[in-house]
């Protein structure tokens, strides 16, 4: 039996590597322009100040809700300790008195601020904000 009748094992992974290269020319290669109408319905030229278009990005953004917490300190009882607990009863925090108050919002601290009482009603006076990059590096520890 002599060796020209025998496929080429070569000549067949070629025409692989050949198909395979060309279906990715063929994808590569950048697709048709749509119509310029098409575009321009679809993507309306910016007008305005940048100002002007940035005050309306976070407009669209001013009536999400946002869960804020002041944050007094924190304890741990037990369930029979906690099911003691009546009017009156008095829980004993870890923060100290006088010291700033943690504000969180959705859970991550922005801001520490001490209480203040305005018109027989408790409020919160900011006295240090968190910076973006504060934030930044607390998330990484």
């Amino acid at each position: 039996m002599s060796d020209e009748n025998k496929p080429d094992p070569n000549a067949e992974a070629a025409d692989d590597w050949a198909s395979a290269l060309a279906a990715q020319t063929a994808a590569s290669q950048p697709a048709p322009a749509a119509p310029a109408s098409a575009a321009a319905k679809v993507f309306q030229p910016l007008s305005g100040e940048p100002a002007e278009v940035a005050k309306t990005d976070i407009d669209m953004i001013l009536d999400i809700p946002v869960q804020m917490t002041a944050e007094l300190g924190r304890t741990r009882i037990t369930i029979k300790n906690l099911l003691q607990l009546a009017q009156g009863s008095v829980v004993e925090l870890d923060g100290l008195a006088g010291e700033p108050m943690d504000v969180l919002i959705n859970g991550y601290l922005i801001a520490q601020g001490e209480v203040v009482v305005v018109n027989d009603k408790f409020g919160i006076r900011l006295t240090d904000i968190i910076t973006p990059s504060e934030r930044i590096h607390k998330l990484n520890r």
